[in-house]
């Protein structure tokens, strides 16, 4: 797993965790904001590094292993600021119940938590998953533009989807689904550093509702920060200087 850093001279650390179906580049408009005062990590997750494509996604709880042992092998203990995103979120959730890392500040943003349903009734699930996000691998850039065409994204948006579903896998696109919806978390409550928050668009409210009582009910204290006009995973591409005020608050 390849780690981009940005700022390495700096105090304060942030963590930045990509979601599916984008690179680590995702976040292209938040670093130059947050380089100046801040130590920048993102991992180029596998399966979606577009200069070491012949690796697959593995897991949510590897992919979370292998970030934390990466730090404390850096000699990083302590995260001011760790933000995921989607399957992102997923991640940086399971890297606060593995408590290897100090984070003193984790922002889930639309982070997919684990279905509590019956097994069988996931696979079904993972399936339908699949066979939807593989039409875009199949169909590129004028299926994206039928979908999308009412949404928050551009015409360079889609491109750049379109670019990323040329070189990910059938494989990665499997594991990613069938991971972000059953990856392994303790149970009952589960016990965590520093402060949560779970950011959500108000206009993914309805998508996001198991997702919510998942966390409700599990992380205990955590607050839910619901964005106006705003819909799944729009923060650092559409309002990065928003973004980038959020965390340098919580990294003071």
């Amino acid at each position: 797993m390849t780690i981009h850093e940005y700022g390495k001279s700096n105090a304060k650390t942030v963590v930045l965790v990509h979601p599916s179906v984008v690179m680590w580049d995702f976040f292209e408009y938040l670093i130059p904001l947050l380089e100046k005062d801040c130590h920048v990590i993102i991992p180029a997750l596998p399966g979606y590094d577009e200069n070491d494509s012949q690796q697959n996604f593995t897991s949510v709880e590897n992919i979370a292993g292998e970030l934390a042992e990466w730090l404390v092998k850096n000699k990083i203990t302590t995260i001011d600021v760790l933000y995921g995103c989607s399957m992102g979120g997923s991640i940086v959730l399971r890297m606060l119940a593995d408590k290897k890392i100090t984070v003193n500040n984790t922002i889930c943003d639309g982070g997919i938590t684990p279905y509590q349903i019956p097994w069988l009734l996931t696979r079904f699930i993972a399936v339908k998953d699949f066979l939807l996000i593989s039409m875009g691998k199949t169909g590129g850039f004028s299926l994206l533009e039928k979908v999308f065409a009412t949404d928050e994204y551009s015409k360079e948006d889609l491109e750049y989807m379109a670019k990323v579903f040329r070189f990910i896998s059938y494989k990665t696109i499997w594991r990613t689904f069938e991971s972000c919806n059953n990856y392994r978390m303790p149970e009952g409550t589960i016990e965590y550093l520093g402060k949560l928050e779970y950011w959500y668009g108000d206009k993914e409210r309805k998508e996001r509702a198991k997702d919510l009582a998942y966390v409700k009910e599990h992380f205990l204290h955590v607050k839910f920060i619901e964005m106006k006009n705003m819909g799944h995973a729009s923060m650092a591409t559409l309002y990065p200087e928003n973004m980038a005020e959020r965390i340098m608050d919580l990294a003071k």
